[in-house]
């Protein structure tokens, strides 16, 4: 039997990079995985991807930033399935600019997807979860989000909330079952981080003690464990997944 046959997890941010790969991961282990995104041929071919290896996926169009739209997929997931165990809040994007020179709309936008997407789903998936007394909420964060980097002050700021979310939803529904945690990720290679300068990647590599970076599947790991039952007593905590970049 493996880890999460009968269970139903959502993943915002699916589409790609570390959101894909979560999916991945978690429909081995036997997850009905619903993928989320606003890119719907991207999310087609990750479904397809899990499909094909004898995994099941679906998967929905949304913006993780409307309210409306998170009620909306927690709502089918429910009818079509009647239960949501797992929630994984990773859509995220970037707009770095030196705070000096951030326009509003780009702090707006990345705290909106990165932030309130996390709120709009949380709450969108706990009336399902408290009536089960049983549920698994991980908000994928960052590094930057406990130490800060210059140019991010949005990035940054919508991952310590991420944190923050966490921890006092933790909190709230502790008593319920329910377990709110964190992955933090360092430097792990995506196509977003491919696009930094080289300059710019050595940089981050002089400061890793493990001297490589990471790769999606890190981040998964720990994000199974999480949902796992072997984590059932572990709430309101961020794991570092980062080569020792922050400890």
């Amino acid at each position: 039997m493996s880890m999460f046959d009968g269970r139903v997890s959502v993943i915002t941010g699916a589409s790609q990079g570390i959101g894909a790969i979560i999916a991945q991961e978690l429909a081995r282990e036997g997850a009905l995985t619903v993928l989320v995104d606003v890119q719907e041929d991207k999310l087609q071919a990750v479904a397809g991807a899990i499909t094909e290896e004898g995994g099941k996926a679906e998967w929905l169009r949304a913006d993780v930033s409307l309210t409306s739209e998170a009620q909306a997929v927690a709502e089918a997931v429910v009818s079509r399935h009647g239960r949501i165990d797992h929630l994984v809040n990773n859509a995220g994007i970037t707009r770095d600019n030196l705070l000096l020179r951030m326009k509003e709309a780009e702090w707006d936008s990345v705290l909106a997807v990165n932030l309130k997407g996390a709120f709009n789903f949380s709450r969108a998936v706990l009336r399902p979860m408290i009536s089960a007394r049983y549920g698994r909420i991980v908000n994928i964060a960052s590094v930057v989000g406990l130490v800060g980097n210059p140019g991010q002050a949005n990035y940054a700021a919508s991952k310590a909330g991420a944190i923050a979310l966490a921890k006092s939803l933790a909190r709230e529904v502790a008593s319920r079952g329910i377990t709110v945690n964190c992955v933090a990720p360092g430097y792990i290679l995506t196509q977003m981080t491919e696009r930094l300068p080289e300059e710019v990647k050595r940089a981050f590599l002089d400061f890793i003690p493990m001297k490589k970076f990471g790769l999606p599947k890190d981040v998964a790991f720990a994000v199974k464990f999480l949902l796992s039952d072997e984590a059932s007593y572990i709430t309101g905590h961020v794991l570092n997944v980062n080569g020792g970049m922050y400890m």
